[in-house]
C-alpha cells in the first residue's frame, strides 16, 4: 500500500455540492477526491496544477458559487473551474496579492481577501473593497499589515473580516464595526473566524512578529462580550490559525505546537468531562513536536478531516490517523 501523503501541506479543504472533496496544498496545486466509483479507473483522486490552468500551485482557499463553479484562491490570484475548464483571475482582472481566501455569501457575491486587502467579484473583474483602519494603541502585525486572513458570513448576513494588525471588522452592508485587542481579542492578528450553533463567534488569533509580541490565542464573542481562556494551555500566547464550529455544537481549536482542542458547550457537557479536551496524538510521531492543523473539514455526514503540516488526517475519537494517497481511495 502506498503510504505517501496527499501533500506535505493541506491548507484548505472543501466539500462541493456534488459530494467531491477538494484539498488545497502548498506546491501540489489542488486535489479533488470523488468518493463514488469512477467510470474511468484512477479518476477518483485527481491533482490539478498550473498545467491544467490553475493560477498558482498554492491553493489557500476553496469555495463554490451559485452556478456550481469551484473557485480556488492562491498566491497569484484565483481560479474558476466550471467542470471542464480552469479560468485564472489575476492582477489583470483586478485581483492581486498573495494568500487569497474566498467566500461566497448567501446573496451569491464572491469575496476575496489577500495580502493587499479585500475584493468583490462583479461577474467579470475583482473590484477593491476598501476597509477603514481602526486606531490601534500599540501597532503590531504578523506578516503584512492589513492582510486579510479570513472572510466569513454570520447567520445575520454580516460579513466578518479577520486582518493582520487590525483585528476583526464587521460589515453589515452599510457600515463597519471594528474589534481589536482592546475589545477583548487575544491579538490584533485574526487568522480564523467561525460561528457556533448558538451564534457565538470564535476568533483564532496569532502572535505578532513586527515587533515581536507574545500574544495570540482564541476568544469567544457572544455579541456583547469577549471571553478568553487563559487557564487552558495553548489558548493564549500561542498561534491559533484554525477554528471550526461543528453542526453538533462542538468547536475545534488548533493551537500550533500544542494540539487540537474540542470544546463542548455546557448544554452537551457530561459531568465527568472538561469543556476543552486536548487531542495531541497521531500515528505519525514526527508531527507531534510541531503539531500544526491548517484546515478542518466536516462533511455532510459529520465526518471530520484535518489538514496538517504533514498531510491529511482522520480522527478516530482519541487520536489523528494519517490518510495516505491509497488510504483516501478506500474511504466511502
Amino acid at each position: 500500500m502506498d503510504t505517501t501523503p496527499l501533500s506535505a501541506y493541506i491548507v484548505s479543504a472543501f466539500e462541493d455540492s456534488k459530494g467531491s472533496f477538494w484539498f488545497g496544498t502548498v506546491g501540489d496545486g489542488v486535489i479533488r477526491y470523488t468518493p463514488k466509483p469512477s467510470v474511468v479507473p484512477g479518476e477518483r483522486l485527481t491533482y490539478f496544477t498550473t498545467a491544467d490552468g490553475l493560477a498558482d500551485m498554492v491553493s489557500c482557499s476553496i469555495a463554490e458559487d451559485e452556478q456550481g463553479h469551484i473557485w480556488i484562491g492562491s498566491h497569484d490570484g484565483a481560479t474558476r473551474y466550471d467542470g471542464a475548464t480552469f479560468t485564472a483571475f489575476k492582477k489583470e482582472q483586478g485581483l492581486h496579492g498573495p494568500g487569497c481566501v474566498l467566500l461566497v455569501d448567501r446573496k451569491g457575491t464572491l469575496w476575496a481577501g489577500t495580502n493587499d486587502g479585500a475584493f468583490r467579484f462583479d461577474g467579470t473583474r475583482f473590484q477593491p473593497f476598501d476597509i477603514p483602519a481602526p486606531a490601534i494603541k500599540d501597532p503590531s502585525h504578523k506578516w503584512v499589515k492589513g492582510k486579510v486572513w479570513e472572510i466569513i458570513e454570520d447567520r445575520q448576513g454580516n460579513i466578518w473580516i479577520g486582518r493582520d494588525g487590525y483585528g476583526a471588522t464587521k460589515f453589515d452592508g452599510r457600515s463597519f464595526s471594528h474589534f481589536t485587542k482592546e475589545d477583548g481579542l487575544c491579538s490584533n492578528n485574526v487568522a480564523s473566524i467561525t460561528e457556533d450553533v448558538e451564534g457565538n463567534l470564535w476568533f483564532g488569533c496569532i502572535t505578532s512578529d513586527f515587533p515581536p509580541v507574545q500574544e495570540g490565542g482564541v476568544a469567544r464573542y457572544d455579541g456583547k462580550t469577549f471571553t478568553q481562556f487563559a487557564d487552558v494551555k495553548g489558548l493564549t500566547a500561542h498561534d491559533v490559525y484554525t477554528v471550526h464550529a461543528m453542526r453538533t455544537g462542538h468547536v475545534w481549536i488548533a493551537a500550533v505546537g500544542v494540539g487540537a482542542y474540542r470544546y463542548t458547550p455546557p448544554s452537551l457537557l457530561r459531568t465527568d468531562r472538561q469543556p476543552f479536551e486536548l487531542f495531541d496524538e497521531t500515528d505519525r510521531p514526527d508531527l507531534i513536536q510541531n503539531f500544526g492543523v491548517q484546515s478542518i473539514l466536516e462533511d455532510r455526514k459529520g465526518t471530520l478531516c484535518f489538514g496538517f503540516s504533514g498531510g491529511l488526517f482522520g480522527f478516530n475519537g482519541t487520536r489523528f490517523e494519517h490518510i495516505s494517497r491509497d488510504g483516501i481511495q478506500q474511504m466511502r
